[in-house]
């Protein structure tokens, strides 16, 4: 049974409720938004992307974890419906019966709202009866989506069937489908920011944990873009962290191909420049490590002061007098 008490505000507006045995909506925040959560059925990757007129929606909405699934909590939000969740497709239960248990024992079902896709692809999406309008979801081949205080129902059927047209990788995918929901109209209320998380087992940088795409946009006035752009610099980094890679190993012509790929995506980023510089020291392509340096400098001038200690680091050679073209 639940009886009213004054527990929280949202805009001036009291509005509250209390089971018999506990306050559950003590901590709840109003989290009215738009989200996707999927899983890649030839990379194992899982994902979740988000965007809400909420600040800092990343902190909030997007859970997963690799070889296990992924999860978005949001509307009144509870948010031990994430690491629970994640607990529960561990032993084994599916997205479906993750929905059902969490839901099952929480007091405030009726205000919730929850998306999840374990790690077989399973996906399952729930929207309780008191969930502002307008609400709703719709789960498909390895995804869910899910939306409250939306302009109608059109958002999230976009969102849906722009996934599934979609295609390049899964985080591109997400983005599509989210980038199909804002220009479906979106939050009623507007837009503030935007999340996107992508994990896979090993895929962290350095290969230490999961977390191999974790963006997060906290305040703007176009979130869903600027998502876009950031995902846009992941790829760049991305790139320059294998050429790095491949550096160490000896492999300096396939090196220079991901840096010369990253420079067409970002063509002023000083480390990718820094990075060739080293890269033709290596292959002691002396004019073209130059040309590189230079171009790093033209971009940035204090990264000059990176470039002047190269031979401290001892992992190239470096002729005598080289750096003095550079008026370091």
């Amino acid at each position: 049974m639940i009886t009213f008490r004054k527990c929280f505000k949202c805009r001036g507006v009291v509005v509250c409720c209390m089971s018999s045995q506990d306050l559950w909506l003590k901590t709840a925040r109003l989290v009215p938004t738009y989200s996707i959560v999927a899983y890649d059925f030839e990379t194992g990757e899982l994902g979740v992307a988000v965007q809400s007129r909420y600040f800092s929606v990343g902190s909030v909405v997007p859970w997963a974890e690799a070889g296990v699934g992924a999860i978005a909590t949001q509307s009144f939000v509870n948010l031990s419906y994430g690491p629970k969740g994640l607990e529960l497709l561990k032993k084994g239960l599916t997205a479906k019966e993750v929905v059902e248990k969490l839901v099952g024992e929480d007091g405030g079902r009726d205000y919730r709202q929850l998306g999840i896709v374990d790690a077989s692809g399973n996906a399952a999406s729930y929207t309780g009866s008191k969930c502002l309008e307008w609400a709703g979801g719709k789960t498909g081949r390895g995804y869910a989506v899910q939306g409250n205080i939306l302009v109608g129902e059109n958002v999230t059927k976009a969102m849906a069937e722009a996934y599934e047209s979609a295609r390049g990788s899964l985080a591109e995918r997400l983005m599509v489908a989210l980038d199909a929901g804002e220009n479906a109209g979106g939050d009623a209320r507007g837009r503030q920011s935007a999340a996107l998380l992508v994990v896979k087992k090993n895929a962290g940088r350095g290969g230490y944990g999961d977390r191999f795409i974790d963006l997060r946009v906290e305040d703007h006035h176009d979130p869903v873009n600027e998502l876009k752009r950031l995902l846009r610099l992941h790829r760049v980094y991305y790139l320059i962290d294998e050429a790095e890679a491949k550096f160490t190993r000896g492999a300096l012509e396939e090196a220079i191909i991901d840096v010369n790929e990253a420079l067409k995506l970002k063509p002023d980023c000083d480390d990718a420049y820094l990075d060739l510089g080293l890269i033709y020291l290596r292959a002691q392509k002396f004019e073209e490590a130059l040309r590189a340096f230079k171009k790093a400098v033209e971009i940035n001038q204090k990264i000059a002061s990176v470039i002047r200690q190269i031979p401290k680091l001892g992992i190239v050679e470096v002729p005598k007098g080289f750096f003095d073209a550079l008026l370091l």
